[in-house]
Formats: C-alpha cells, sequence, structure tokens
C-alpha cells in the first residue's frame, strides 16, 4: 500500500466494514513502515482486459474483472487490503477486508497467508488479532492457521459496541506451524489457478 492508495483504500474499507478507519490513520501508519506494513490486492491488469472482453463477448467469468477504479479507468481497483503492526517478536493484524463481491474465493485467506510471510521475514515470533464474535467466517479462518480464543475484549466494536475475541497464533516460526503455513498456501494456490487463473496481485508497503 502507498499514500495514493488511501483514498481508495477507505473507499473499499467503508464498503467492508462499519467502523472503517479515517484517511489520516492510514497516512500516519504509512509513514512508519519500520513498524507496520500494509498491503493491497488488485486484478492483473492484462488478465483483467482478457476476461474483460471475454463478458463483452458473452462469456461468464469467475470473478468481475471489468470493474476499473473511477479514479483511472485503466488501472485496476482495489479489491482486498490488510495490514498489521510489528513490534518485538509480535505481530497484531489491525485489518482485513475483502469487497463484497469478490469474496468467497480464498482473496481473504491469500491477503492472511503474506501477513504470516512477512511476519516471519521481519522475526517475529507470534501473531494476534481481533474479531468480532459474531464473525464466524473470519474465527473459521484463523482457527484454520492454528489461531485460538485467549481472551476477550468488551465492546470492543465502537459502532455497536460488540465484544472482539482476542487470539493468539502459536510459534510461527515452529515447524509444525511452517509446514501448515507451506501446505495451506500450496491448497490454495492450486485452488485459485484453477478456478481464475492466478489473475490477482498484491502490493505491500
Amino acid at each position: 500500500m502507498r499514500i495514493e492508495d488511501v483514498p481508495e483504500v477507505s473507499k473499499v474499507e467503508r464498503r467492508c466494514f462499519s467502523n472503517a478507519w479515517p484517511q489520516s490513520a492510514y497516512r500516519r501508519e504509512l509513514n512508519n513502515i519500520n513498524n507496520n506494513y500494509y498491503i493491497v490486492m488488485r486484478p492483473r491488469d492484462e488478465r483483467a482486459r482478457e476476461l474483460a472482453a471475454q463478458e463483452q463477448r458473452g462469456a461468464r467469468s469467475l470473478l468481475p474483472f471489468r470493474r476499473r477504479s473511477p479514479e483511472d479507468p485503466a488501472h485496476p481497483p482495489i479489491i482486498g487490503f490488510a495490514g498489521m503492526w510489528i513490534l518485538l517478536d509480535e505481530a497484531h493484524v489491525t485489518t482485513i477486508g475483502v469487497t463484497p463481491e469478490y469474496r468467497g474465493h480464498g482473496l481473504g485467506e491469500l491477503l492472511l497467508i503474506d501477513l504470516f510471510e512477512e511476519a516471519l521475514r521481519r522475526g517475529a515470533e507470534w501473531m494476534t488479532l481481533e474479531v468480532r464474535v459474531s464473525n464466524d467466517t473470519a474465527q473459521a479462518l484463523y482457527q484454520k492457521y492454528g489461531f485460538t480464543r485467549q481472551g476477550v475484549r468488551r465492546r470492543y466494536y465502537s459502532d455497536n459496541g460488540e465484544d472482539a475475541y482476542i487470539m493468539w497464533s502459536p510459534s510461527i516460526s515452529d515447524p509444525e506451524s511452517v509446514a501448515r503455513l507451506v501446505g495451506l498456501k500450496a491448497a490454495l494456490t492450486e485452488r485459485m489457478r484453477n478456478s481464475s487463473g492466478g489473475c490477482i496481485e498484491s502490493t505491500g508497503g
């Protein structure tokens, strides 16, 4: 994610969450790249054009890649984003979001994998996050990657006062955790290759 991505990320986030961050918060995070990591996801431009042409001929595609950013019709839109703080040996996932029309295809999982890999690269030992107690889908994804519930933050979400579960990973550098990450990434990569032709790219910061 770059500073120039912030306005579009903000629009996407408002579609994903009812308690979106102000743009100033993202700009502040991006000015502290030593302790933060934020990424955006877009369709690959050449594949997006190909799929758009197919749709114009009446062919159906799994994902609606014909969409473009209103700011630049030739530029693929941001369809997902994620971020975390890294402090000493802990990586705190702050956000993962995918636009509603792109959900259900493993893109949120792909973003989570990217956060895992960056946390490992930066020497983090643990990952933690908060998740709404009502968000069963997100909890299932995090549990798939080894996170467990370790506590509750009461009335954590300001929009409706909902509680949040505090979840922690096991040691992400442990051989069992690394093997799980490698296996799950391989399975997801194969599934996405079969379904969408590998037409997603991500940009970190």
